[in-house]
């Protein structure tokens, strides 16, 4: 395949991002990547998608600056641009939780490698905890994962109360890529856990070096894909058509862009109810168009960096 997607994170201080953004942006767009960024003073995340040879000259780049010397990439192929846009911002955190006095390259739970959660997490003394939102664990998790019911990473912290029972025991979490699981578990071991663990890499990782086993569904991503198969060894399919309850791991949003909720929808009932998750958001008169594929991509700010530094000022860190 001609394409590469990268997912990327570094929790590293960054002293002035928004000088820092105005720069990657001019660099990703002399590369010809797409996708999204965030930059904030406690790092860098993001997934992008571009040509090989791009995706290589951006790679050396970023590792070439010693604040990103231990950033590891995740490489998938693809065949072509998984993004429409390009879009790099400025944001208080890189993974939005609300917890920025926490800085996970001072301290944070143990990084496991794919190998090593794999021969753990059968053990009678580990939890194996979920920390992704309720859609993408409905869509794929690992074999026996604790899971919340959280509709965003913010509300994890709220969560932390109901996991009290478990602080005896070796608590491996898990996430899409592993930026989350950072945050989680130095916000674990802030609260009294002692024995966290963290999925270096996360699922896709995983999948990519350990097969993926035990890993039941698919995994949801945050690009033109949506999900993604992670498991060679013993795949299964979980999720259901939120509609039919047919097996089913189409992910779509609901056109009533009011609901927008994330639900697994076979193509029948997608074609059936016009993209909306039910009748009633069918009926919605500002229900978006459905073109087939459930996605609705954010228009661009059609922000320019050559427009120079100051004609742009970036949202004020709070």
């Amino acid at each position: 395949m001609d394409y590469r997607v990268l997912l990327y994170y570094c929790y590293t201080p960054i002293e002035n991002p928004e000088l820092f953004r105005e720069e990657h942006h001019r660099l990703c767009l002399g590369l010809n990547l797409l996708g999204r960024i965030i930059v904030a003073p406690e790092g860098l995340n993001g997934t992008v998608s571009g040509r090989v040879a791009d995706c290589e000259a951006y790679m050396q780049t970023v590792k070439a600056d010693p604040r990103f010397a231990a950033l590891e990439f995740k490489v998938e192929e693809a065949p072509a641009h998984t993004f429409q846009k390009l879009h790099v911002r400025v944001k208080p955190e890189i993974v939005h939780v609300g917890l920025p006095h926490i800085k996970p390259y001072e301290r944070t739970g143990v990084h496991l490698s794919p190998t090593e959660f794999r021969d753990l997490k059968d053990q009678d003394d580990v939890v194996i905890l979920d920390v992704r939102s309720d859609y993408e664990h409905q869509l794929g998790r690992f074999k026996n994962a604790l899971t919340l019911d959280i509709e965003n990473f913010r509300e994890f912290p709220e969560k932390v109360e109901e996991l009290a029972q478990y602080k005896d025991k070796k608590i491996l979490t898990y996430c899409t890529g592993g930026i989350k699981c950072e945050k989680a578990s130095a916000f674990l071991l802030e609260q009294g856990f002692e024995n966290v663990y963290q999925l270096h890499g996360g699922i896709i990782k995983y999948g990519l070096e350990a097969g993926g086993e035990d890993f039941d569904g698919k995994c949801y991503v945050f690009d033109g894909r949506v999900a993604v198969d992670v498991n060679t060894v013993n795949p299964t399919i979980i999720s259901t058509c939120h509609h039919c309850h047919t097996p089913s791991a189409r992910m779509i949003n609901c056109a009533n862009p009011h609901c927008n909720r994330h639900v697994a929808m076979c193509e029948t009932c997608g074609q059936q109810l016009d993209g909306a998750c039910s009748t009633v958001c069918q009926q919605h008169p500002e229900k978006r168009p459905y073109d087939g594929t459930g996605a609705y991509p954010k228009s661009s700010n059609n922000y320019n960096p050559e427009q120079g530094l100051l004609s742009y000022r970036a949202p004020a860190l709070k």
